[in-house]
């Protein structure tokens, strides 16, 4: 005698958060660093970086990008621990989208 047994599974995952990450304006800053680190980090061209710090300069935050919160705050650790190695106040914003 077999005995069937029908397990059904589901799992309702929920998609992560995610947190845009902004570039604060400060008085400091140099625009080089700007454009080196958003390039770099945020892996956008140079246009692209070239934009985001006029809108940083301007208006006194720039969108750098969306992402999960592990991401966001790592990016945002290692934009400000390279700006006070070259010795700059620049900070980072983290909010949920």
């Amino acid at each position: 005698m077999s005995i069937q047994l029908k397990t059904e599974l589901t799992h309702e995952l929920d998609e992560p958060k995610h947190y845009i990450v902004y570039m604060l304006n400060d008085d400091y800053t140099s625009w080089d660093f700007c454009l080196r680190i958003i390039s770099t980090i945020f892996h956008k061209t140079l246009e692209e970086a070239d934009e985001i710090t006029h809108e940083i300069h301007t208006k006194g935050r720039g969108f750098c990008g969306i992402y999960t919160y592990e991401i966001a705050e790592t990016k945002a650790s290692i934009v400000e621990k390279q700006a006070r190695k070259e010795g700059f106040p620049m900070k980072c914003d983290i909010q949920e989208k």
